[in-house]
């Protein structure tokens, strides 16, 4: 959905109903604005992977050299919303594993690669990710709580749930290997 039409009531749906708001993504990403009867009910978005995530990459398991080289072919939800007005059982799960059918496509389609792993993070202090769970996402750990910006091993921010799903059967090797 990036650069159409309905950019703009993403980005706008994202700002009044997502209790972060909208934040304007840095890098690759790609947004899905998901309709149902003619009107919109889920909102995600997804960018290009964090670098360093510990409980992810001893997970796929690759030499730090490697990972640099791969981070590319991995994507992480930024924001998931779903608008709150629906209520629909199992939404959330059914339109996960809708959107990972069609994520490496779609990402290879705008930026010319293919994504091999997706990941989320979540606060467990709000969210339980059943959604996740129930969509066959796999509990990878936790963060560490220090995010990308911090300059000592003091936590800075919640400590969140790593949760990853792979999108080919042979993403650690695909994610190991010299590309």
């Amino acid at each position: 959905m990036r650069r159409s039409g309905d950019e703009p009531r993403f980005n706008s749906l994202m700002e009044e109903h997502h209790y972060w708001g909208y934040e304007q993504p840095v890098g690759e990403h790609l947004k899905y604005l998901v309709w149902a009867n003619g009107r919109p009910v889920a909102c995600v978005a997804w960018s290009s992977a964090p670098r360093h995530i510990g409980a992810r990459d001893r997970y796929i398991g690759r030499d730090q050299q490697t990972r640099r080289r791969n981070i590319r072919f991995l994507a992480y939800t930024t924001r998931f919303l779903i608008l709150p007005w629906v209520k629909v059982p199992h939404l959330a799960s059914h339109i996960l594993g809708r959107i990972a059918a069609r994520l490496s496509a779609d990402w290879e389609q705008v930026y010319g690669h293919p994504i091999y792993f997706a990941e989320t993070f979540v606060d467990t202090e709000r969210f339980r990710s059943t959604c996740y769970r129930a969509a066959n996402w796999v509990v990878l750990g936790k963060t560490t709580g220090r995010g990308k910006q911090s300059n000592s091993y003091v936590p800075n921010r919640s400590i969140k749930e790593v949760l990853g799903y792979p999108l080919t059967k042979h993403f650690r090797q695909l994610l190991g290997s010299e590309k």
